[in-house]
């Protein structure tokens, strides 16, 4: 199967993918091509699997575990008030990780919608120029372990 997510994962490894943040035990954290939520990322794990029952329970928890890092990052990264994560696959049906910070400076009305409720056409798209420093910072909070490569 070739997914949008196989080809992500396939573009992080050639180091060819401008949003990629970090390479973790389980996979990539990337940064969302649409930033609807400043610092949104996704954790696509390497290999690429179907769903997260397809792993095996050590990779499994793994994943489940950086994904919980990536949320720990963004945290410190961006002063986020909590995390929404969000483990789909209808689209891409290839297991992959929304993680998404959420500030408590955000509009009343936004507060209470799930992130795919919010206007993703509206977003601004992922570059260098605007999202560079804040990935910047989210990779050194990724690395303070020692354990995130580039």
């Amino acid at each position: 199967m070739n997914t949008a997510i196989h080809r992500l994962v396939d573009r992080c490894r050639a180091g060819e993918h401008a949003a990629a943040v970090a390479r973790l035990a389980s996979g990539w954290v990337i940064l969302g091509e649409r930033q609807v939520l400043a610092g949104y990322c996704l954790l696509l794990p390497d290999p690429v699997v179907p769903h997260l029952n397809a792993l095996a329970p050590p990779a499994r928890e793994r994943f489940l575990s950086d994904m919980a890092r990536v949320g720990d990052a963004l945290i410190a990264a961006t002063g986020a008030l909590r995390i929404n994560y969000a483990l789909f696959g209808n689209v891409e049906p290839a297991l992959h990780a929304h993680v998404f910070p959420r500030q408590a400076d955000e509009p009343q009305s936004l507060r209470t919608a799930q992130p795919f409720a919010l206007d993703w056409n509206a977003a601004p798209a992922y570059s260098e120029a605007a999202h560079g420093a804040l990935q910047r910072r989210i990779a050194a909070e990724l690395g303070r372990d020692g354990t995130a490569g580039p």
